[in-house]
């Protein structure tokens, strides 16, 4: 079987990695009660989160069970639901609660918030928030990388909604016509927003892949050795030179497409549909299978603690650091200063 090419260490950080995009988001959640509690009071919070955020809750498999697999110096490029590929690339969690609060210690300098995430110290070359931007760039990077010479992986990280886009086709129609090493992985959650994707999509995203001459495989978001074999396959195939490859990653996002709530109830969004893929968290199936392997519970509970810890350190860092001054906003630009 499949889990049975990792050890227990691989799975162990895995683990370690979905909860800290789990716990990081769900603290996100929290903030945005208190400060909503505090609003509806007529109180002006001391800090807020003030920036529209997109949650990946329940569709941690994905970013984590592909991003395991890469190097440091492998690039990704993220969607405006870009938290767990940050986190899960090693993007800085101090920077990232820095960024959601507008803080000039963010990523971005407190300029980009949650949709534009970026570290590139560790591969993670930013966030477009345009539906499909994703695509383009990491097929650009892995251009440079193979005019370079280099063994770099790139990664572009998208919804279903984007292989609607026309940029979808071109990228990977060149992509494989270079023999590009790059990922392009389809997080398929199964709706745009709210529209579902058998109302959208009259063939399944692996055949439109397939017939650019792209390689795909479609892996399971809520088992994590699934996304990690595809993952695997995937980045050796791109590294020995034999192109790119599509990796549809089925999973579920818990929470409305923007907010902090779930938006069950809504055209085929149902509250059952919902519980279905709750009963296949990626977080609880792994559990299972470590406990399975004899893992100890104490070991678990040692590592949820552990995240606690560091999720809360980073919203204290974020709350403690200064704010941008006006005169930040002329900075990090082409030609910088203020104008005249």
């Amino acid at each position: 079987m499949i889990q049975q090419a990792f050890s227990d260490d691989e799975l162990l950080r895995g683990d370690r990695a979905m909860l800290l995009v789990r716990r990081a988001e769900e603290r996100v959640v929290r903030q945005y009660a208190e400060q909503n509690a505090d609003f509806a009071r007529g109180v002006q919070p001391a800090h807020a989160i003030k920036c529209p955020t997109h949650l990946s809750i329940g569709q941690e498999g994905a970013a984590v069970g592909v991003c395991q697999e890469l190097n440091v110096d492998d690039v990704a490029i993220s969607t405006h639901r870009c938290h767990a590929h940050y986190l899960a690339k090693g993007g800085d969690l101090r920077a990232m609660m820095a960024e959601l609060f507008g803080k000039s210690t963010g990523c971005a300098r407190g300029k980009g918030g949650s949709m534009h995430l970026v570290d590139p110290d560790v591969g993670m070359l930013g966030a477009s928030a345009i539906v499909g931007g994703s695509i383009p760039l990491a097929v650009g990077a892995a251009l440079s990388a193979q005019m370079q010479g280099r063994t770099r992986v790139a990664v572009a990280f998208f919804g279903d909604g984007a292989v609607e886009q026309g940029v979808f086709h071109e990228s990977l129609a060149f992509a494989a016509l270079r023999r590009l090493p790059v990922l392009f992985v389809c997080e398929n959650n199964f709706y745009a927003t709210l529209s579902h994707v058998e109302a959208r999509q009259p063939v399944g995203i692996p055949q439109r892949a397939t017939g650019l001459g792209v390689a795909s495989v479609t892996a399971d978001g809520s088992d994590l050795a699934d996304v990690l074999h595809a993952a695997r396959g995937a980045v050796r195939r791109a590294r020995a030179g034999e192109g790119p490859t599509l990796i549809e990653v089925r999973a579920y996002r818990w929470m409305s497409h923007v907010g902090t709530e779930p938006d069950t109830g809504r055209m085929k969004r149902s509250a059952e549909e919902l519980a279905l893929w709750k009963d296949r968290c990626p977080l609880a199936v792994l559990r299972v299978r470590l406990a399975a392997r004899g893992v100890p519970a104490a070991t678990l509970d040692a590592m949820g603690t552990e995240v606690d810890a560091a999720v809360e350190d980073a919203v204290e860092f974020a709350r403690r650091s200064p704010a941008p001054s006006p005169e930040d906003l002329f900075t990090h630009l082409a030609g910088e200063g203020a104008p005249s």
